[in-house]
């Protein structure tokens, strides 16, 4: 490995000085998956057992809600809202306006996943919760989400490693998660070694979710084929 990588990638002094930022950085990103993924999880799954209610005017209202969601790029929303309130005179921190916009965006993703796993839940199922006499929401709250949501782990635990990754993105608002933070201790040492320590530190915590969801798939497929 030649001097010129070395300087430019994995500088040790460069990291050592550049630490206490990455860190602090990282724990803003912490607080933002924290915040995010439970209450784009919990929204999500009230989108879904709303439509699978299937009242006229509200389902209507949550489809319209979840095409669009879906459809516009995270990106974009979190520059409308943070660049375009102000001119309708709400402001929003940094923080809100990323947290607001990928709850929304994550819920709309969320709320398609557990609507799926909803509807294949057995309809006799249903059926006969309703003979021993629950009704509509005690039928939904303690025998068809339970067991769609138990259909649907793996789907809904890819999609909380991806909703973790895009907290990436309130760095172009400047909020100083990982990302953000890694950019402005490149420009104090003009070297990629932050950029390589961040990739590094998503790699720690994401990986080990990642196989744990692998191990998790494989499970639910031998205990599916028995």
């Amino acid at each position: 490995m030649s001097d010129e990588f070395v300087n430019a990638f994995l500088n040790m002094e460069t990291a050592v000085m550049v630490a206490p930022m990455l860190f602090d950085g990282f724990r803003m990103t912490v607080k933002l998956v924290l915040s995010i993924v439970p209450a784009a999880m919990a929204f999500g799954l009230l989108i879904a057992v709303l439509r699978d209610l299937k009242i006229p005017g509200l389902n209507f209202l949550l489809i319209v809600y979840v095409d669009l969601l879906r459809s516009f790029p995270p990106l974009v929303l979190i520059i409308y809202l943070y660049a375009g309130l102000p001119f309708m005179g709400i402001e929003l921190s940094e923080f809100g306006t990323v947290v607001i916009v990928l709850v929304a965006n994550g819920a709309a993703f969320f709320g398609e996943i557990f609507r799926a796993g909803l509807e294949a839940v057995p309809k006799g199922q249903r059926d006969a919760a309703r003979a021993t006499g629950l009704s509509t929401l005690y039928t939904m709250v303690f025998v068809v989400v339970p067991q769609g949501v138990r259909k649907v782990i793996p789907p809904v635990a890819s999609n909380m490693i991806e909703l973790s990754k895009v907290t990436s993105l309130g760095s172009v608002v400047a909020l100083p998660e990982l990302l953000r933070s890694a950019r402005m201790a490149q420009s104090i040492v003009y070297d990629a070694t932050p950029l390589v320590m961040a990739a590094a530190l998503y790699l720690l915590c994401l990986w080990p979710l990642v196989r744990l969801l692998s191990r998790l798939e494989q499970r639910l497929t031998v205990i599916a084929s028995r």
